[in-house]
C-alpha cells in the first residue's frame, strides 16, 4: 500500500468483506455515528486540547508511524502530527463514511491519510506501526479483546497503545444516565487482563473526573 501517490490524503475504502455476525454491529454503528458526524465538532469541540495534552505526554516516537483508530473527525489528527514530526507518518481510520468526510479537512491540514476501515481488520501489516491512539474506541466494539488483539497485530515491539476519553467513566456514565459496572472493558481490572491476554502491558491507568487515559506498550 503506497500512501504516498499522488492521491493521498483522501479517503480510501478499504472495507473487508463482512462475516457473519458483524453485519449487524457495523451497520448500527455507522448508522448512529453517521446521523451525528456533521454535528459532531460543534458539540464536542472544545475537547481538542484534552487530546493535545493526553498525546504529547504519551512518549510517541517523532518520525514514527502513528494510527488514530475510530478517528471521528480527526480531532486527534493535529497532535498525532505535533508528536511524530514532520518526517512521521499519520494514519486515520473510521468505518463510518460521514465522520471520514468531516476528518478530511485536518487530515490535509495535517499530511494525515485517512481509510474507510473496520478497525478490527485493519488492512496494514503486521509490526508496521509505532503507536496506536483510540478514543472511546473499545466500549463501541462488540468484543473489546478481539479489538485488542488486531491491534497489538499491527503495532511494532515496543510500540504505544493509548486509550483516551475527555471524560472519566464516571462521569460518561452519568451522562448517559447509567452505572458503572466492574465488568465493563475499561474497568481497571478487566482491562488489565485483556491487555495482558492480548499482547500489550499496562503502564499506566487514569480515570479522573477530567478524562480516561491508559497507555500500554506492546510485547
Amino acid at each position: 500500500m503506497d500512501l504516498h501517490d499522488p492521491e493521498w490524503p483522501v479517503i480510501r475504502h478499504m472495507d473487508p468483506v463482512l462475516v457473519p455476525g458483524d453485519r449487524w454491529y457495523r451497520t448500527e454503528s455507522r448508522a448512529f455515528f453517521a446521523t451525528r458526524a456533521a454535528t459532531w465538532d460543534v458539540k464536542f469541540g472544545s475537547d481538542l486540547p484534552a487530546y493535545a495534552s493526553a498525546i504529547a505526554e504519551s512518549g510517541l516516537v517523532v518520525g514514527g508511524t502513528a494510527v488514530d483508530v475510530g478517528c471521528g473527525t480527526g480531532r486527534a489528527l493535529p497532535a498525532l502530527r505535533a508528536a511524530v514530526g514532520p518526517a512521521g507518518t499519520v494514519l486515520g481510520a473510521d468505518h463510518t463514511p460521514q465522520m471520514l468526510a468531516e476528518a478530511s479537512v485536518r487530515a490535509r491540514q495535517n499530511g494525515a491519510f485517512l481509510m474507510l476501515a473496520d478497525v478490527r481488520h485493519l488492512p496494514l501489516p503486521g509490526r508496521s506501526v509505532d503507536a496506536v491512539f483510540a478514543a472511546g474506541l473499545l466500549n463501541h466494539l462488540p468484543n473489546p479483546a478481539n479489538g485488542l488483539r488486531e491491534l497489538a497485530r499491527i503495532t511494532r515491539p515496543g510500540g504505544r497503545l493509548v486509550l483516551f476519553h475527555p471524560s472519566g467513566r464516571a462521569v460518561l456514565a452519568a451522562r448517559h444516565g447509567r452505572r458503572l459496572r466492574d465488568d465493563e472493558p475499561l474497568a481497571e481490572p478487566v482491562l488489565r487482563v485483556s491487555t495482558a491476554e492480548t499482547g500489550w502491558e499496562l503502564l499506566r491507568y487514569e480515570d479522573g473526573p477530567s478524562r480516561f487515559y491508559a497507555v500500554a506498550v506492546r510485547g
